[in-house]
């Protein structure tokens, strides 16, 4: 009777092992998750702090992070970037201003906050230069949030790990 069973267990598992049905149509493409990046040139401030409302040219989704630079000058060959929000203070260590900026799915908005507005410098508050990064929310990079984090504050480590060729930026005045 043991061999019987036997024989009838090598027979079905080689009948099921052997079975193998037809190759099911391809799944959709994966998403891309590639960066955006803007350039917004000759951004002035008027005495209020305001700096305008621009659109994307496209929509966010729910998840994507949006990351703002001003550009503060060159060294060595390249341009400083600050991230923003920056500060800036009186000799005293008191708030003067701060570079902001805040968005929604569709657009985003540069601004300053603080006091005084009307005594910023003119060279702090026209023909200022942003540029803005948005990392899709659904970068398989970042689904370990403990390893890897990225620096953010540090522009050339951001499009350093997103693969971002600066050379292609688009340009908005």
């Amino acid at each position: 009777m043991k061999k019987i069973l036997t024989l009838f267990a090598v027979i079905g598992l080689i009948a099921f092992s052997s079975c193998e049905g037809p190759e099911g149509p391809p799944g959709p493409p994966g998403e891309s998750v590639a960066a955006e990046v803007i350039d917004v040139n000759n951004v002035s401030f008027d005495a209020n702090g305001n700096g305008g409302v621009r659109s994307f040219g496209f929509t966010l989704f729910p998840g994507d992070v949006v990351l703002a630079y001003r550009a503060d000058g060159v060294s060595a060959g390249r341009t400083v970037w600050v991230q923003i929000p920056e500060s800036h203070y009186y000799n005293d260590g008191t708030l003067f201003f701060t570079y902001k900026f805040n968005f929604t799915l569709v657009d985003y908005e540069l601004y300053l906050q603080g006091f005084e507005l009307n005594e910023v410098p003119a060279d702090l508050r026209t023909g200022q230069k942003f540029r803005i990064v948005v990392v899709p929310g659904n970068d398989p990079v970042n689904t370990n949030k403990s390893v890897n984090k990225p620096d953010y504050s540090d522009y050339y480590a951001v499009i350093k790990k997103y693969n971002i060729d600066d050379s292609n930026v688009k340009q908005v005045n």
